[in-house]
């Protein structure tokens, strides 16, 4: 049956108009952005052109690149960018064969709907991407809530400790002293091992909370590292780890308090040694710009999952055995950088191992 050119235009209309709704359809049901949704489009599409038993659709936006048929060859096209926040991330193609159609089996009005239809995908992205920036947003400020309640709650739990566990470790240390029986000798020994270890898990509730005071002064940088690095020199050789430290400037100064930043040295070295396997190397590196200090440590260990990195710094996370961490190490660093106005990353690094990476201002 042949149509008349006012029955094939008014055929193509139609096919149009249900291409729009076909797409309006699956944009509204959809709650994400997904290659099913797209490729759901792309077929709408193909079956609104002229030809649509010979048309391919492609459409290349952020990481996905999907087409109706593998062949994409030898083919005119019509094409339309896809832009998303005025910016342009992609496009959507419509091919013919070469063989069989010239570019004017293409219409106008065909032009004018693919533009249409790219606007709509770019809308439908941008959207989506935008409700993300926002629940992301409303998961950081409760992140935020939650460990401001934590830090007042270990906060008043640190100070209630303090004295019980100082007037333990006074009279044990008493006893220890006065006693001559060597099997009670043993178990103050063993009661005085456990307050002190008691007593460094409240000084660390305390740097978490903020609630040790900060003394800033302008400090060299390298003695700091020197000293942890000393301090920890067992630790090291108990695994035979090589160290390498580099500085750009030996005598680089900053306004930091020393005490703290020895301590972040302490709890991201030995993390770093824990993870690290025996004969591996493990770097320090200092540089400066005029209002940075960027310091990184190394290690060529087990690197850490991608699943678990967004809740490395919070309390009492770990994935160390219970005998060998409470978890708290990091999110006393975490504490100490952002004291100092700073700012610490944690990213891959290659071929294995982890980069903990600190941004500190020099005044």
């Amino acid at each position: 049956m042949k149509f008349t050119p006012i029955e094939e235009k008014l055929k193509e209309k139609i096919k149009e108009l249900t291409c729009l709704y076909e797409i309006s359809k699956t944009i509204s049901q959809a709650n994400c952005v997904n290659s099913e949704i797209l490729n759901n489009i792309i077929f709408s599409v193909k079956n609104a052109w002229r030809y649509e038993s010979d048309a391919v659709v492609e459409i290349h936006v952020l990481d996905y690149k999907i087409n109706t048929e593998n062949n994409v060859e030898d083919t005119y096209f019509q094409v339309s960018p896809i832009y998303i926040a005025k910016k342009e991330s992609g496009y959507i193609k419509v091919h013919y064969p070469t063989n069989k159609y010239t570019p004017d089996d293409f219409s106008e009005d065909e032009q004018t709907l693919l533009e249409t239809i790219a606007l709509e995908i770019g809308n439908f992205i941008e959207k989506y991407q935008t409700l993300e920036r926002k629940a992301l947003l409303r998961r950081t400020l409760e992140r935020m809530d939650r460990l401001t309640l934590l830090g007042e709650m270990t906060a008043g739990i640190a100070h209630e400790l303090n004295t019980p566990l100082g007037n333990i470790l006074g009279l044990a240390e008493l006893i220890k002293d006065q006693n001559t029986d060597p099997d009670i000798d043993s178990d103050i020994s063993t009661i005085i091992n456990s307050v002190i270890y008691s007593r460094e898990i409240v000084k660390k509730l305390m740097y978490f909370s903020c609630e040790m005071p900060q003394q800033l002064q302008i400090q060299e940088l390298k003695p700091i590292v020197s000293f942890a690095l000393s301090f920890l020199k067992a630790n090291f050789q108990k695994k035979e780890i090589k160290t390498q430290v580099h500085f750009a400037d030996d005598r680089q100064t900053a306004k930091i308090d020393s005490v703290q930043l020895t301590q972040v040295l302490f709890n991201l070295l030995i993390n770093a040694i824990y993870a690290s396997p025996e004969k591996s190397t493990i770097k320090i590196d200092v540089k400066n710009d005029l209002e940075h200090i960027y310091l990184s440590i190394t290690d060529e260990g087990t690197g850490v999952p991608e699943e678990i990195k967004p809740k490395i710094f919070d309390p009492f996370f770990t994935t160390k055995p219970t005998s060998d961490g409470c978890g708290l190490g990091l999110s006393v660093v975490h504490g100490i950088v952002k004291n100092h106005n700073g700012e610490i990353t944690i990213k891959d690094n290659k071929p294995k191992g982890t980069i903990f990476k600190i941004k500190l201002p020099i005044s």
